[in-house]
C-alpha cells in the first residue's frame, strides 16, 4: 500500500492571495477604521501622538478633553507655558519630558511654519518627541498618505500572521508597504493596531474569535475555551 503523502506545508510568510484575503475580511468587521485618539486638527493629532509615547489612547483623551477646550493651537500651549501644561498631562506617563517637547515642539512651529504643522516627513521628524513612527501617524490619519506606523500591535501582528516578518520595526513597516495592496495600504495602519489591540493580543490572543484564523501562521493557537 503507497505511503499516504503529507499535506504540503505552508509558507512562513503569507502569500500575495492570502494578504489580500486578510484585508478584505479586516475591511468587511470595520470599513473606516480610525485612530483611537481624539483630535479636531492635525496640531491636535500631533500633541495626542506625542504624549501616547508609553502611555494608553484612554489615557491620553482624558488629558487632552480638559487641553484643547483651553490650548490647541501652538500659541496657545506656548501661553500655558510648560509648568501650566503639566497641569493638564499629570497623569501621563512620562509628563515631564512630554511637557518639554510639547513646548518645544510649538515654539518651532511657530517660528518656522507660521502655527501650521508641516506635512513633510523630514520637518515632522525634526520636531522634539517625534519619531518616525510619530511622523508615520500624522502623515497616515492626518494627512492621507500611505504610511504605516509600526508600533507594538503592529509589530506582532506581522510576525505572528506571516504577514511581513521583521527583525526590527523597519524591517516590518519596509514589508508591510511593499506587501500590502495599494487599496488597503491607507487604512492597513489602523486596521492591523486594532486587530493586535483587540484580537491579537500579546498575552492571549483571541484566536477562536479572529477573522483571519485560519491564514495566519501563528503555531500557538489559543483554543476556544469550553
Amino acid at each position: 500500500m503507497p505511503a499516504r503523502k503529507s499535506p504540503p506545508r505552508r509558507s512562513a510568510t503569507l502569500s500575495r492571495a492570502e494578504i489580500r484575503t486578510l484585508f478584505s475580511r479586516l475591511a468587511e468587521l470595520n470599513p473606516k477604521p480610525a485612530t483611537e485618539l481624539e483630535y479636531s486638527t492635525p496640531f491636535e493629532l500631533l500633541v495626542a501622538v506625542i504624549l501616547s509615547a508609553q502611555a494608553t489612547d484612554v489615557g491620553v483623551n482624558k488629558a487632552t478633553r480638559k487641553l484643547f477646550p483651553v490650548a490647541n493651537t501652538p500659541a496657545a500651549i506656548l501661553a500655558l507655558g510648560e509648568d501650566g501644561l503639566k497641569r493638564y498631562i499629570a497623569t501621563i506617563g512620562l509628563f515631564n519630558a512630554k511637557a518639554r517637547n510639547v513646548i518645544a515642539t510649538c515654539r518651532i512651529l511657530v517660528e518656522q511654519y507660521g502655527g501650521e504643522v508641516p506635512r513633510e516627513r523630514e520637518a515632522l521628524e525634526a520636531l522634539p518627541g517625534v519619531g518616525r513612527k510619530t511622523a508615520n501617524v500624522v502623515l497616515n490619519t492626518a494627512f492621507g498618505e500611505p504610511t504605516i506606523a509600526v508600533d507594538t500591535h503592529i509589530f506582532r501582528v506581522a510576525n505572528r500572521t506571516g504577514l511581513a516578518p521583521g527583525r526590527n520595526v523597519r524591517e516590518v513597516e519596509d514589508g508591510l508597504l511593499e506587501r500590502v495592496p495599494r487599496e488597503y495600504l491607507h487604512d492597513a495602519h489602523h486596521w492591523l493596531i486594532l486587530h493586535g489591540r483587540y484580537v491579537c493580543k500579546a498575552r492571549r490572543p483571541e484566536c477562536p474569535h479572529c477573522a483571519i484564523r485560519d491564514l495566519c501562521r501563528y503555531p500557538d493557537k489559543t483554543p476556544a475555551v469550553a
